[in-house]
């Protein structure tokens, strides 16, 4: 897809956010715009402390701006309750982090249909386990699977709903480099495969390769943007 033409499924304006720690406030973001399109892989950079974490947060529906307005496709993220965002969450956002979350009693496949039993129209858990390469390893619980394998659970996870966006916020920190390339394809297969709309954060550089479009961000603000006009292939990466 050509992401220049395809039209927005999210944007933000000017957004900003504030904190208040004692006496001291904390600009996390300041005024910053973006737009995700329908089909991007979407890779922000920036040391820790850049604001990625926060931006990606709101975006997700988990915070609110202090400022700014946040778009979905019709909907003004920025002027809903806690209900709406709630929905919006729920209905349209998957999320991955970097520590994977899953519940250590169940098995991959039960901690995949924790989405799946609730989500309205959802991959059965064991489509959205082989779609990440885990149809082996449908009854094994978190204990019995390494970590690259645990993070693949939580992409199954997240994906299984069909959710509009996915947001995934350091997928490879936890993870040395082998096991990270592992989950960074299966991020970009499910990108390619499903057309869902995906941006990654993380701090290392060499990953803005496989985006079509590669933010970097400091001090709360987007300093740099680029497009590829060709992503790179996760064998490339130099890590």
């Amino acid at each position: 897809m050509n992401q220049s033409t395809a039209a927005p499924v999210l944007s933000a304006r000017a957004l900003s956010k504030t904190y208040r720690m004692g006496e001291v406030t904390v600009r996390a973001l300041r005024d910053v715009d973006l737009e995700l399109r329908a089909g991007e892989l979407l890779v922000l950079l920036g040391a820790s402390g850049s604001g990625k974490s926060t931006l990606l947060n709101i975006l997700g529906g988990l915070d609110v701006a202090t400022s700014g307005t946040v778009q979905y496709r019709e909907h003004r993220l920025d002027q809903f309750d806690g209900d709406g965002l709630t929905e919006y969450r729920r209905e349209h956002v998957g999320f991955v982090f970097q520590f994977y979350n899953l519940i250590p009693s169940l098995t991959a496949r039960e901690n995949v249909a924790l989405v799946t039993d609730i989500a309205s129209d959802a991959m059965s858990p064991d489509e959205a386990l082989a779609l990440v390469g885990l149809e082996s390893r449908l009854d094994h619980f978190p204990s019995q699977l390494s970590g690259g394998e645990q993070q693949r659970v939580a992409i199954a996870r997240a994906v299984a709903k069909r959710p509009d966006l996915l947001f995934c916020d350091e997928p490879t920190g936890a993870l040395d480099a082998q096991t990270g390339k592992l989950v960074l394809n299966v991020l970009d297969k499910v990108n390619r495969d499903t057309g869902t709309t995906i941006a990654i954060i993380t701090h290392n550089a060499a990953i803005g390769g496989l985006g079509d479009t590669v933010l970097r961000m400091s001090s709360g603000e987007i300093v740099e943007r680029n497009t590829n006009k060709q992503r790179a292939s996760v064998d490339d990466i130099q890590w």
